[in-house]
């Protein structure tokens, strides 16, 4: 069995389950295997979605392939209601595989650990309340690295106009 860290986000409401948190909180109920939860933190959308996200990280132990977990993810947000439509559109639920100890994994349908991970405030943030030393197998660093990283100031791009500095 191997722990396999999974995203959960939400921000359109859903006859049962009501609020993206109330959401989030029953896709974490419905989830094999559960080891460790992260807080709901609420965050901006991402892209053309005009609704806020409940977004959360979970551990799972998990006996199958990543295949197998990626099949029953998919079905799991089909059975809250997720059509697939517009990238980064409202969705009811979504459910990705970020990590999966140190495995690297690239093929047609699952890339793992998921590739815009360091660059995700709202999946770092929750990451950090799960496994905050889990290394990143290409990069090498821990997740709490990775959200420093993002949060660090950036330096402000020089115009391409200055004058070049002499003696």
């Amino acid at each position: 069995m191997a722990i396999i860290l999974v995203a959960i986000g939400s921000n359109r409401c859903h006859g049962r389950h009501g609020r993206p948190a109330g959401v989030v909180r029953a896709a974490i109920a419905a989830l094999p295997n559960v080891v460790s939860v992260s807080p709901i933190i609420a965050t901006a959308p991402l892209g053309p979605g005009t609704r806020r996200y409940a977004n959360a990280v979970v551990a799972l132990d998990w006996p199958g392939s990543l295949p197998a977990l990626l099949a029953e993810l998919k079905a799991m947000e089909k059975g809250f209601g997720r059509r697939r439509r517009r990238r980064w559109g409202d969705r009811v639920l979504d459910l990705d595989i970020i990590a999966a100890g140190d495995a690297v994994v690239t093929t047609r349908t699952l890339t793992v650990p998921h590739p815009e991970l360091a660059r995700r405030r709202f999946v770092l943030d929750p990451l950090l309340a799960v496994a905050p030393a889990w290394r990143h197998p290409v990069s090498g660093l821990t997740a709490r690295q990775l959200r420093a990283r993002l949060l660090r100031p950036k330096a402000a791009a020089l115009p391409s106009s200055l004058p070049a500095m002499g003696p």
